[in-house]
Formats: structure tokens, sequence, C-alpha cells
């Protein structure tokens, strides 16, 4: 792969607070973008993260419910029932295998993002999860934190890359036909130093 085709995957892959909710991702379809996140990097090669997959529709529903959805758009209250995820990845930090297990993490997570969106799939990366309820749900043990959540799908909006305005706002909002806008510093802005 080029440079540029990676450039390409990366700025399409967005995160997708709405999908078509008709159509599910099976447990195949997780378990392979699971395949693909566990061969990555890890932190002193300790491999601490596991994962539970959810696609049963029942199970879904449960897990939406312990979810935060975009915190910038208080007006918004998340993806209505047609536009619900078709499929959840839940990210775990085993505490037996490590206590450092944030930046694997978030290897695991981009790779899951990049990897669902080679299958024409769009994701959201949530960290806002009411972690006490899915524990509850899900009866995950005090053995594992939970780090993440990956809410998969087929994507039901277009989401356009913008640079930050010259106020400064970094926040991303919805234009009236409904699409998502976000707002990116400049190459020139990220880059602190050159030697």
């Amino acid at each position: 792969m080029k440079v540029d085709d990676f450039k390409r995957l990366v700025l399409k892959t967005r995160s997708i607070r709405r999908f078509y909710s008709e159509i599910s991702l099976t447990i195949e379809n997780l378990q392979e973008l699971v395949d693909i996140a566990r061969q990555t990097s890890s932190a002193r090669n300790l491999q601490p993260l596991k994962y539970i997959l959810v696609s049963h529709p029942e199970h879904r529903t449960q897990l939406f419910s312990c979810l935060n959805w975009a915190k910038a758009l208080p007006e918004w209250g998340g993806p209505r029932e047609t536009e619900r995820p078709g499929g959840y990845i839940i990210i775990l930090g085993d505490k037996n295998l490590s206590d450092n297990f944030h930046t694997d993490a978030g290897i695991a997570a981009q790779t899951i993002m990049l990897a669902a969106r080679t299958q024409d799939w769009g994701g959201c990366i949530i960290a806002s999860v009411d972690r006490d309820r899915a524990r509850s749900l899900f009866k995950i043990s005090e053995q594992f934190e939970i780090l993440l959540v990956i809410a998969l799908g087929k994507p039901a909006e277009e989401v356009f890359l913008e640079t930050i305005p010259p106020s400064g706002d970094h926040k991303y909002w919805r234009d009236a036909e409904g699409g998502h806008h976000v707002p990116k510093r400049s190459l020139q802005e990220v880059i602190w130093k050159e030697f």
C-alpha cells in the first residue's frame, strides 16, 4: 500500500454516530476485526486486552443504554432507534496481566476502525460509558477494566473535515442537512519544532 492510499483510508475513517440499524454485523465480522487488532503492537508484548463482541439485537440495545453519544452536541440525544449500530466491540484491560493497557487499547481501537472502513463499515470509539451498568449487564468481573466501546455499522451520515476557524472553535457540529463537520488543526499548527 502506498502512503497516499493509506492517507485516503485514514481520511475516510471518521467517527460515525448514525448507522443503518437494519444492517447487522455478525459475530464473524467482529471476530475478523479483533483478529487484526490482536496482532498489533503491545507494551512489553503483554497483550492484556480482551474483547466482548456484541451482535445480538437484544444485547446491542442493552449496551446502547450504557453509552453517551456526542457530548459536544448536547441538543442531540444520540442515534434514533433506526440509526443505531449494527454491532459493538467492548475493549477490556485484563488487570491480571498488566495495569498499563491504555496505549494498547488506543492502538487496537484505531486498528479496528481502519479495518472496519475497508469493509465499508463505520465506527465510533466511545469512552463515555456507564461502566457500572455495562459491568452488571454483561457480567464483567472486576479482573477487567472496561476501557472503550467501539460502535460499528453501515454509516448513515457523511462527515466533513475542515480547518479550525480563526476563532479557534474545535467543536464538531451538524449542518441543516445532518452533515457532521469536524474542524482539524493545520499541519503547521501541530508541528511545534523542526530540527
